[in-house]
């Protein structure tokens, strides 16, 4: 095997959950509706605005890669749902069909052998494809982990 597809292999096994790291379906399997906008003392967040965050970042970091006039949106605010909001079940299942959809355009960037994920983005020098696919993969693990740890918090992880 040569060491682009080994590269290819492992960034897939990464972005879909596989060796150390846990994916959305299991991190939200059987998730209790009456949950998603818990608050945990302590913790600044509830599941759906964790949730959210995480296709928030997802989406800016696919459209910076795909679309040279996307502008990212202000940080930190633009990257976390209005705390005042309250969402219903719909807005949980639109967090995760978006984050299922984006991440499958990321996982077909990688497994585009016409991309050479060590170049630099063509509207954007200094950054690479690998630099910004691992980042999703990055940054879905650990607040998948921390989705984890909310739900442990609340009883609710088997």
């Amino acid at each position: 095997m040569d060491k682009e597809k080994i590269l290819r292999k492992e960034i897939l096994a990464l972005l879909g959950g596989q060796n150390a790291h846990l994916d959305l379906e299991h991190c939200i399997k059987d998730f209790p509706r009456n949950h998603i906008h818990q608050i945990v003392e302590g913790i600044p967040y509830t599941p759906w605005q964790l949730l959210e965050h995480i296709r928030l970042a997802q989406w800016d970091i696919l459209q910076f890669m795909i679309n040279p006039d996307h502008v990212s949106p202000e940080w930190p605010d633009g990257y976390w749902p209005d705390r005042k909001f309250i969402p219903g079940w719909s807005n949980w299942k639109h967090s995760v069909e978006s984050i299922k959809s984006e991440l499958k355009q990321v996982i077909d960037i990688v497994n585009d052998t016409s991309v050479d994920l060590l170049s630099e983005i063509p509207h954007a020098p200094d950054y690479t494809y690998l630099r910004e696919v691992i980042l999703v993969a990055d940054h879905n693990s650990f607040h998948l982990g921390g989705l984890v740890v909310l739900r442990r918090l609340m009883g609710i992880w088997s």
